[in-house]
């Protein structure tokens, strides 16, 4: 429950980020297994629910397309034990938000030769209502997998004479890359180490690192990072 100054505060950073002419199209957040998956019930349920609260807080800001990338450790684990950790992230994520209204796509990378898992829920046709509020899970699935994938795409395009080699440009590239679109900001809770999901079209993505890990991550964090990023100057790599 927040105290009167605390959600005066709260409306005074909700009001000027809706009133700034610079909006966060995209947001990215990544996150650790550990954050949604944890051996206690409770911690799990209240790491989903926190999930929950944070897409409607960035709808609630008029971000319409949110990204989610949960890191997956996979050194020295077993492979059942890790197949069980994707199955079970899969579960919980699906049941988590299956009534929400946005078109939801969950991807995982189970490092098999063939294209990665895929569910969608609530999924529309994107040529028929690109307005439609879109969420991407990625579990596991990072930016080196992502554009190795792309590459083998791209290898069987020219061996099959779609295309020639020296026509290979960024279009080409993009035009294989699971995920289209570009985030605008990234958010990183809890830790300052970079992820590799969406090592191409985070290129000129803002980024911001807050030390409140994902357990503690408040609406007012949300709203401050928004903040911060309408206060930079973007420079796109120039």
């Amino acid at each position: 429950m927040l105290n009167p100054i605390s959600y005066m505060y709260e409306g005074i950073l909700k009001r000027g980020i809706l009133n700034s002419p610079i909006l966060v199209n995209h947001l990215l957040l990544v996150l650790d297994e550990t954050d949604l998956l944890s051996d206690d019930p409770a911690a799990t349920a209240k790491g989903l629910e926190k999930l929950r609260h944070f897409i409607k807080w960035c709808h609630a800001l008029k971000i319409d397309i949110i990204s989610v990338y949960i890191g997956v450790i996979r050194d020295g684990m077993d492979k059942k034990l890790l197949e069980k950790t994707y199955s079970h992230l899969i579960q919980h994520i699906t049941k988590a938000l299956s009534k929400e209204k946005a078109s939801i796509a969950i991807y995982a990378d189970t490092s098999a030769p063939e294209p990665p898992y895929v569910k969608f829920i609530n999924a529309v046709d994107d040529d028929k209502d690109n307005n439609r509020k879109k969420i991407n899970i990625s579990i596991g699935l990072g930016g080196r997998s992502e554009l190795t994938k792309a590459i083998k795409e791209i290898v069987k395009r020219v061996k099959k004479g779609e295309i020639k080699p020296e026509e290979i440009d960024e279009k080409v590239i993009e035009s294989e890359l699971i995920f289209k679109s570009e985030p605008s900001l990234v958010i990183r809770s809890g830790a300052t180490r970079l992820t590799d999901f969406l090592l191409w079209q985070s290129v000129y993505s803002e980024f911001y690192f807050t030390d409140v890990n994902w357990a503690n991550f408040r609406k007012i964090d949300l709203l401050r990072a928004v903040r911060d990023f309408q206060w930079r100057e973007r420079r796109f790599g120039r």
